[in-house]
Order: structure tokens, then C-alpha cells, then sequence
């Protein structure tokens, strides 16, 4: 289940103070709008390092950032200046917690400022922490959260260390899991929150079986790739109670009122349409089936991100229409479906009979497709390089468009609900 999100921000453009040991994954660049950036302290200009910080939290109040975190809690690097500047005061307290570093210069003075941020709601996390210094003394008595980078610290240390924190009640989150073995070892501590690449990367097993819900989705999908009629469709979704729920609120959602309350399936499938019906049963493909709410579940909200950004991405290519469009969602809704079948992606691809320059754009990255799922897998992966080279292959399209249309499909993802596209969000 997803908890939160790390931010990653680069400022590539700020000078060397004003970096903040941030990662890649979104791109926030030191720029104009700072008009109302003096320092109200000093009553003058701001620093480089208070221009950035400035800027970074102009981005991460951004809309689309807002709703591509589908209301989770956003984790966020900060340093002294950010914690000192008031822009910091912009943020809302109860969807952002700042990460202290382990290396933060503390005195009375930033005490005195994280105590009145605290009193404001809002809340730390220690962060990086590998075994106990004096900064992680002095700060510890103010932070929610603990985040142990269980790869770097000393093995012998973890159970005492785990053990009394939790006894202190603080919430542990395990980090740098890039493998199976990681995070058993951090469940097996009692971790209660786990980060790490190896969550990004859909886990397949060959000894994985289909569920039940499942294999009507596979049925129902191919039902809907042969142009079925009405009472097809309705005695196939008959089969599945939990799949006529979800068409039952998708139809009574605002995106498609039809001016009274649909109260049988055949008025749902009505008002609904088979196009949209089929994307929200490609999506529903790899909802985890244990009642996770849509937002919350990890591989659905990759699958939706990945497959809006090909449509979104598609779009802005030359002499691309309905039909382009449409096998671009697919390609990114299917490209990581082994995770749900088992077995190889080849065999699996064949068995939802997708088309040829589908299954080849999966398969080996080939057409235009295939160029688009690489370029989205390098964002995912921060890869700025490689996203760039990509590019270059995909004129007009722009390093710069793709991270927007990023954040855009990791929006619609999130809040998909409130639009009339097709993924609703289901509250458990």
C-alpha cells in the first residue's frame, strides 16, 4: 500500500550552496516570479540558496503536484535556509513533513524554529540516519518519523536501535530496500514503512496464479475487443459482483451524470460506454484485490500514470489521431503485465491478443510506441540523459513537455475521478 511519496528535486542551475542533496525525479529550476521574494526579516534581496528554496516550494504547491500525490503525504529534503524561510509557511502542514539531514548544524536557534513550526502542525522526520550521532540526539525529541538506511547501518545495531525508537514511539521507515532480501530484513526489525527502488519494479513469479476477479477482467477484455452488444456485456459483467460495484459508481459519478441516479447495469453500461468500461477494466487489471483503495494501490497507479503519459505524449506527435492514441494507452497500461499473470510478457501479450506494433513496442521498445515506453521509463527512473536522447527522436517533443505531462498523468492517475476519463477513484 502507498504511504507517501518522496519529492526528488534538482535545482540544476543554483550555485553550490543552494544545493540540496535532492535527488531526480521531479525538476524544479531556480527562475523568475520573485517578485514578492525580499527577505522580510532583512529588507533585502533573498540569497541564492533562499531563491531556490523559494522556487522549489512554488513548484511543489503547483496543482498538478498536488493531485499526482492522490493524497498521500509528500516527504521533502530541507536545510537551514528553507526551514528559516517563511515561504516554508506556504506549504500545508498536513500533506508535507520536512526531512532534516543527518549532517544539520543545530543550535538553539534552530531548535527555537523547528519548536514553532511544530506548534504550526508542522512535522520532521530524521532522516539518512545510520546510527546515532549528537544531531540525532538533539533533533530526535522533535521528529515523527525515523527514516534508517538499513543497507549503510551497522547490522548489530538495527534490533537495539529499532527497538528502543519504536519504544519511544516513533514511526520507523526503513529506506535504500533494493531488493527482497532488504526489506525482510526490515520487516523482520518491525519497520513500519518501507522505501526503496525495489517497490517501483513490478515482481513476477512463474508460480503466480491468476485470481478470480482477474480472469473475468482477461474475459471481459476480450469481450470488449470484439465490439460485444449490450446484452453481452451485461451477462458477462453478471458473472462479477465486485466488477458490477465498480460500473454501478463510475456511472453515478459526476463525469457521467446522465440527470438521475443509474440504478440498474444496463442503464450503467449505457451511460458509461464500452471505451471507457475497457480502460477502467485494463486499469482494474492490476488493482491488488484486497480492498486497497485505487489511489493507494502501487502497481495501479503506475500502470494509469504510465498509460495517460504514452496518451498524453502521443498527442503531440505529428499526425497522431483516436486510434494512435488509443494503442498508446494500451501500451502503457499492458507493458509491465507479467506482474499480474506471471509467466512471460511474450505469452501473456498474446494471450490478451494486443496488435502487432503494440506487442513489438513492449516486447523490444521498436515504433514510435516503443520510443514513447522508453521515454517514460527513463522518467520514472530520473534518467535526464537518456529522457533527452529520447527526445531528440521524438521531435517536437521536449524534455521540458515530458516532465509537465509527467506530473499531468500522475494527476489524472491520482484524481482521475473528477474527470469524465474513465479511472474512479473507490473509497473503501
Amino acid at each position: 500500500m502507498l504511504c507517501g511519496y518522496e519529492l526528488k528535486i534538482r535545482a540544476p542551475e543554483a550555485p553550490a550552496e543552494a544545493q540540496f542533496d535532492l535527488g531526480s525525479e521531479a525538476d524544479t529550476k531556480n527562475g523568475a516570479d520573485d517578485q514578492d521574494d525580499q527577505d522580510p526579516r532583512a529588507g533585502r534581496a533573498p540569497t541564492p540558496a533562499q531563491r531556490v528554496a523559494r522556487a522549489i516550494i512554488r513548484g511543489l504547491v503547483e496543482s498538478n503536484v498536488r493531485n499526482a500525490l492522490t493524497g498521500h503525504p509528500a516527504y521533502i529534503d530541507t536545510n537551514r535556509d528553507m526551514l528559516f524561510d517563511d515561504a516554508i509557511e506556504r506549504l500545508p502542514a498536513e500533506r508535507f513533513l520536512f526531512e532534516l539531514p543527518p549532517d544539520m548544524h543545530v543550535d538553539d536557534e534552530l531548535i527555537a524554529r523547528i519548536v514553532l513550526l511544530h506548534g504550526r502542525r508542522y512535522r520532521f522526520v530524521l532522516d539518512d540516519v545510520t546510527q546515532p550521532n549528537e544531531t540525532f540526539a538533539k533533533l530526535l525529541p522533535y521528529a515523527e518519523a525515523i527514516k534508517i538506511d538499513i543497507t549503510r547501518a551497522p547490522a548489530a545495531l538495527l534490533p537495539k536501535l529499532t527497538s528502543v525508537l519504536k519504544s519511544a514511539g516513533k514511526l520507523l521507515i526503513a529506506a535504500g530496500l533494493d531488493a527482497q532480501a532488504d526489506f525482510e530484513t526490515a520487516h523482520g526489525l518491525g519497520f513500519d514503512r518501507f522505501q526503496g527502488y525495489f517497490f517501483a519494479r513490478p515482481q513476477t513469479s512463474l508460480t503466480r496464479r491468476v485470481s478470480a476477479p482477474r480472469h473475468a477482467l482477461l474475459n471481459l477484455l476480450q469481450l470488449l475487443a470484439g465490439d460485444p452488444t449490450v446484452a453481452q456485456l451485461e451477462a458477462e459483467l453478471k458473472l462479477n459482483p465486485v466488477l458490477v460495484m465498480h460500473l454501478m459508481k463510475l456511472a453515478n459519478s459526476s463525469g457521467f451524470a446522465v440527470g438521475h441516479k443509474v440504478t440498474t447495469l444496463r442503464e450503467a453500461i449505457n451511460a458509461t460506454g464500452t471505451d471507457r468500461i475497457a480502460r477502467w477494466t485494463q486499469l482494474l487489471l492490476y488493482a491488488d484485490g484486497r480492498k486497497v483503495a485505487l489511489e493507494d494501490d502501487p502497481l495501479l497507479q503506475l500502470a494509469a500514470t504510465r498509460a495517460r503519459f504514452m496518451e498524453l505524449a502521443i498527442e503531440r506527435l505529428p499526425d497522431a489521431g483516436r486510434d494512435e492514441a488509443d494503442a498508446a494507452f494500451l501500451t502503457g497500461v499492458f507493458s509491465f503485465v507479467d506482474a499480474v499473470f506471471g509467466g512471460s510478457l511474450e505469452s501473456t501479450l498474446n494471450v490478451l491478443t494486443l496488435s502487432r506494433p503494440i506487442q513489438a513496442a513492449i516486447l523490444h521498445r521498436e515504433g514510435v510506441l516503443g520510443q514513447l515506453l522508453a521515454a517514460v521509463e527513463a522518467l520514472e527512473n530520473g534518467a535526464w540523459d537518456k529522457l533527452a536522447a529520447r527526445c531528440a527522436q521524438l521531435a517536437p517533443l521536449t524534455i521540458e513537455e515530458v516532465a509537465q505531462m509527467g506530473l499531468a498523468a500522475g494527476a489524472w492517475a491520482g484524481v482521475a475521478d473528477r474527470s469524465a476519463e474513465g479511472l474512479e477513484r473507490i473509497e473503501d
